[in-house]
C-alpha cells in the first residue's frame, strides 16, 4: 500500500511538474513570438523612416568629410542613413562636430540666451538659427533613429532566448510526462 501511494505522489509531482513546464514553455513561446514582432515592426520602421528623409554621409574625400576630421564615420561614405547605427554615427559623428564650429562650442540655449539680450544682431540670431535646426534633427536621429533602432535589437535578442527557454520549458514538459506514464 505504501508503494502505491508514493507511486500515486511521484505520479503527481511530474503531472504538477508537466503542467508548469508546459505553461512556462507555452507563455515563453508567446512572448518570443511578440518580441520578434516589436524586433521587426520597430526595425522596419526605423528604415523606412529614415531612407524616406533621404539622408546621407558625404562621398569619402568631398569638401568638409576630410579622414583627418572625421576618421570614425569614413566607413559610412556615401551611404545613406538608415539604421539606428548609421543614425547615431550621423547625429554624433557628423551633424555635432558642424554644430560646434558654430557659434565655438555654445549650444543652442546659450546663443539663444545671448540674443535674448542682443535680439538686434543677426550673427547670434543666425547662429541660433542653425544650432536649433542642427540640434532638432540630431534630437531626432537619435530619439527616433538610434533609439528604437537599438529597442529592435534588444527585442531581436529577447525573442531568441525567449524562444530557447520556450523549447527547453517544453522539453522537460516532455520528460515529465514520460515519467508520468512510467510510473503508471
Amino acid at each position: 500500500m505504501a508503494k502505491h501511494s508514493s507511486k500515486l505522489q511521484d505520479q503527481t509531482i511530474y503531472k504538477v511538474f508537466t503542467a508548469l513546464a508546459l505553461f512556462v514553455g507555452l507563455a515563453l513561446a508567446g512572448i518570443s513570438a511578440l518580441a520578434w514582432w516589436t524586433h521587426s515592426f520597430t526595425g522596419d520602421m526605423v528604415r523606412t523612416e529614415l531612407a524616406a528623409q533621404k539622408i546621407y554621409f558625404p562621398e569619402a574625400g568631398s569638401p568638409g568629410f576630410s579622414a583627418e576630421e572625421y576618421p570614425d564615420i569614413q566607413q559610412y561614405a556615401g551611404q545613406l542613413v538608415d539604421t539606428g547605427e548609421e543614425a547615431k554615427a550621423y547625429a554624433n559623428g557628423y551633424i555635432k562636430r558642424h554644430l560646434q564650429k558654430i557659434a565655438n562650442g555654445k549650444t543652442y540655449s546659450e546663443v539663444s540666451a545671448e540674443q535674448r539680450k542682443d535680439p538686434d544682431n543677426p550673427t547670434l540670431l543666425a547662429q541660433k538659427q542653425s544650432l536649433f535646426q542642427g540640434e532638432t534633427l540630431r534630437g531626432i536621429l537619435l530619439g527616433n533613429g538610434y533609439a528604437f533602432g537599438t529597442i529592435s535589437e534588444i527585442a531581436k535578442l529577447v525573442s531568441i532566448i525567449a524562444a530557447a527557454a520556450s523549447i527547453a520549458a517544453l522539453g522537460l514538459a516532455l520528460v515529465f510526462t514520460r515519467q508520468v506514464f512510467k510510473l503508471k
